[in-house]
């Protein structure tokens, strides 16, 4: 149907381009022909879709190289090209309206990218796989060198000679991170890989498997009930992919797996996602819904806003931002540098631009002694840009020093989402510009729930983090003994009190509930802290404030007002 009211979109219908719900079909090209003709029209367009089920199968896909941050390394997956169902390329004032209906995915794919995109948004849809390519068991029954597992039905398997290897639609594998989930507490935590360690395996049952082990038992702390997840490691695709966009908006989206990294949003200004449900279907039976980080945003700007959200069962962080330190590698001229990524798994991208300030930074210290503008940039090789700048280079460039592209740093909000089932860390912050973190509830994170890093030497995620607040949170059993609940911890050498890396952070008014011996705050090399207001309740009695934060190499600290008791 096409609404021709000039107060409004045009309006069309996937309906009129061939494509029926729960019809079986490949969605895709149909999708495909709906998409090119919102893109001939030059108004707002709005997409339709009639509730149901759509499938989505690689063969028809779009195929595009895009190097995506954090991804993977040239030995790990040489060929950038991603295998993308729903392409969205240069479309501006475009809503895809999913009506409720569910796109189901085939195979390893990039599910969604946007690329160019301008006030795009995506709302009232599910995302799944029809096989998930994380393959997940249960334990049924741990014996003397034995252990026996019911296999899920969404997960495939080939058990030959004794050998097993995990299949599904165009790949298949052992090796690999392997998680536990314990549905009585609801917590998942990674763990050895029991599975390929299995000396002989054995098919009891379809859909029953014993492993074999030479010892007494897998070598884990195992219990029958648990479940065990699987996958491959390597993130040769990612969920969603929102390249070089500007006010994109997600709306009730529920996203139920991603293959590789999630939705990584790369170079973006002013995302806005908002009753995003990250979780399995309950129907499904399954406890995944990531292969790695739920959502990943490197060198975007503007304002991120992450609102009323459910992330539930990743393989690793749920929210990560960041930008990206590159080493300067050559000087050519007085006004040139070469800078190469230095991560095995980040490259390939235009890290600059024209018009973008940069700082150069110590990595050392991570403090910044100059600052630059860029006037050109290029790729030379996927590894390396050549910048020329608009004045000379700073005296004193020292070896291994980095820079940091200071315009492209977001704001960032998290408000009223919710985050368990969660392996690593709940929210990653690295950003200059403001940070809000509240009214939020993290449940048994086994790592920080919080963390503020900053490196120039292992992930080289930047940077700084110069005004954020955690209020009005819930932790409930966060942390891992020797991990705090909230974590400041750069990753500078030279570490000196008057030369702070993070400054004016205020955690106040939130609830902790805790049973490990974890400190609820760590610091380092923080000016400005404040820690306030806060409920400390401990499964093991009242908590003195010396026992509650850990600080070094800080200054101007404030912790004060906050009330210790044990559980009721």
């Amino acid at each position: 149907m096409v609404n021709v009211n000039e107060n409004k979109p045009l309006e069309l219908s996937l309906v009129d381009f061939g494509v029926r719900p729960d019809s079986g079909e490949d969605a895709g090209p149909g999708l495909r022909r709906a998409i090119a003709a919102a893109k001939r029209h030059r108004g707002p367009v709005k997409l339709a879709v009639a509730p149901g089920r759509y499938d989505f199968h690689p063969e028809s896909a779009d195929r595009v190289p895009y190097y995506v941050t954090n991804t993977a390394s040239e030995e790990e997956n040489p060929d950038p090209v991603k295998t993308i169902a729903i392409w969205l390329k240069d479309m501006n004032d475009f809503e895809l309206d999913g009506g409720g209906s569910l796109f189901v995915f085939y195979g390893k794919m990039t599910m969604l990218a946007l690329d160019g995109c301008v006030r795009t948004t995506i709302r009232d849809v599910g995302f799944d796989y029809s096989r998930p390519t994380v393959v997940e068991m249960t334990i049924d029954k741990l014996g003397e060198g034995f252990m026996d597992v019911t296999v899920h039905a969404d997960t495939r398997y080939d058990v030959h000679d004794g050998k097993l290897r995990w299949v599904g639609d165009g790949w298949s594998f052992l090796e690999g991170p392997v998680q536990a989930y314990d549905p009585i507490r609801d917590a998942t935590w990674r763990i050895g890989n029991v599975l390929a360690r299995a000396a002989k395996v054995e098919e009891t049952a379809p859909g029953r498997i014993r492993f074999f082990y030479e010892g007494r038992d897998s070598g884990e702390a195992l219990e029958a009930g648990w479940v065990l997840q699987a996958r491959d490691g390597i993130r040769d695709q990612v969920g969603a992919f929102i390249h070089r966009c500007k006010d994109v908006r997600w709306e009730r989206v529920g996203v139920h797996f991603m293959h590789g990294l999630g939705i990584v949003g790369q170079f973006s200004e002013n995302l806005n996602f908002r009753q995003l449900n990250l979780s399995p279907r309950p129907e499904t039976g399954r406890t995944v819904a990531a292969f790695a980080d739920f959502v990943h945003l490197s060198g975007c700007r503007g304002v991120v806003e992450i609102a009323d959200s459910v992330f539930s069962g990743a393989h690793d962080d749920a929210i990560n931002v960041h930008g990206t330190h590159l080493r300067i590698v050559g000087a050519p001229t007085g006004d040139e540098l070469a800078v190469r990524f230095m991560h095995p798994q980040t490259y390939g991208f235009e890290a600059f631009g024209a018009g973008d300030e940069i700082e150069f930074v110590r990595p050392g210290t991570l403090l910044p002694y100059a600052t630059g503008r860029v006037k050109e940039a290029r790729l030379t090789e996927p590894r390396v840009m050549l910048l020329k700048l608009e004045d000379r280079l700073p005296e004193g460039i020292g070896e291994g020093d980095v820079i940091e592209n200071v315009t492209w740093t977001p704001e960032l909000r998290v408000t009223g989402c919710s985050f368990s089932r969660i392996p690593t860390r709940g929210v990653l912050a690295t950003t200059r510009r403001p940070v809000v973190l509240a009214s939020n509830v993290f449940k048994r994170l086994r790592m920080s729930a919080v963390l503020v890093a900053d490196d120039a030497a292992s992930w080289y995620e930047s940077g700084r983090v110069e005004d954020l607040t955690i209020r009005d949170n819930r932790f409930v059993a966060c942390g891992e003994p020797g991990c705090a609940v909230i974590s400041i911890m750069p990753e500078n050498e030279e570490v000196d009190e008057d030369a702070p890396v993070h400054r004016n952070i205020r955690v106040a008014v939130n609830v902790f509930e805790t049973s490990r011996a974890s400190f609820l705050l760590e610091a380092k090399s923080t000016q400005g802290i404040a820690f306030f207001g806060n409920e400390i309740r401990s499964a093991t009695g009242p908590t003195a404030p010396e026992d509650t934060v850990r600080l070094l190499a800080c200054s101007d600290v404030d912790v004060r007002d906050n009330c210790y008791h044990g559980m009721e």
